[in-house]
């Protein structure tokens, strides 16, 4: 089968192989967008009656916007799909009206890690002017806490490890793969007290951590936020900056729900690009993304 048109609705960043690919699934030609809708009904004007539509995970398909798309058949992700919850569409709605939803994982997880490291390695040992400490310090024995040991939590473990570091982890399961590797296991609440660096990979829409969990958490920490979105209370995470000799590293999608006040914070370090988008990054999102909607026209 073919579509009868496939929209990339916003900026998807697909390669040009996998777009040319795309061209091959479609009667139509292929509409590829290369900026961000603004409403709901820009979205909608895009899509028309595109049987096929590509997605990136800043643009939100509601269920307003894929009741009106009525010709829809295919909704692809170019973004991770951890669970419906967390998804920026309505994944749920969309296969009630049986329209298939795919999303991709595991496109961008090393370049995270390779960040993580990074970061930490220069404020460390003041490399790029700010310094956590008076001296220096190395990764060997340092209290570091993952939260969230999903692939990237993993990847990140699986690099540190050779340094000598001190890892512990919470995750919603167990993993006892990586204990037996050294890592672990601590409840939150004993995690967020017990490490010096604090480094989050969770969901979007995923806040675990609230004011109380801040104070019991100390002073003279590192926070590192690499997720879509806050983990955590904005107003309390501003105050705990605030009070006390912490620290904080933030890509250009951890800070995106940051306010223009908190970023000035002196000892929060937030980049403005995504951790973890590289050449291969590109390469490995195209080739899941064109995959998934390949599976869905030879099944169909």
């Amino acid at each position: 089968m073919k579509f009868n048109k496939i929209v990339c609705v916003d900026n998807t960043k697909l390669n040009d192989e996998a777009i040319s690919e795309l061209r091959k699934l479609s009667v139509d030609e292929v509409e590829v967008h290369t900026d961000y809708p603004e409403s709901c009904d820009e979205i909608i004007q895009r899509i028309g009656d595109a049987e096929g539509v590509i997605v990136s995970w800043h643009t939100e398909l509601s269920e307003e916007i894929i009741e009106a798309c009525s010709s829809l058949k295919y909704i692809g992700m170019a973004c991770s799909l951890y669970d419906d919850e967390s998804a920026n569409v309505a994944v749920k709605f969309a296969r009630e009206k049986g329209i298939t939803v795919k999303g991709i994982r595991d496109y961008g997880d090393p370049g995270v890690a390779e960040f993580i490291i990074s970061e930490l390695i220069q404020l460390l040992n003041g490399f790029k002017g700010k310094q956590w400490k008076k001296m220096r310090r190395e990764l060997t024995d340092l209290k570091i806490g993952i939260v969230g040991l999903g692939v990237t939590g993993q990847l990140l473990a699986d690099c540190l490890i050779p340094f000598g570091t001190d890892l512990y982890y919470f995750s919603r399961t167990r993993k006892p793969e990586y204990e037996d590797k050294g890592v672990t296991y601590l409840e939150l609440e004993e995690l967020m007290s017990k490490c010096e660096v604090i480094s989050f990979h969770l969901p979007k829409n995923t806040e675990l951590i609230g004011e109380k969990l801040f104070n019991r958490t100390g002073n003279g920490k590192i926070l590192v936020n690499t997720s879509l979105g806050l983990p955590f209370s904005k107003k309390a995470f501003q105050k705990w900056m605030q009070n006390g000799d912490n620290f904080a590293i933030f890509d250009g999608d951890g800070k995106k729900e940051l306010s223009s006040e908190t970023l000035e914070i002196e000892n929060l370090i937030a980049q403005k690009t995504s951790a973890g988008w590289s050449t291969k990054t590109l390469e490995r999102l195209s080739k899941k993304v064109l995959e998934n909607i390949q599976d869905f026209v030879t099944s169909a």
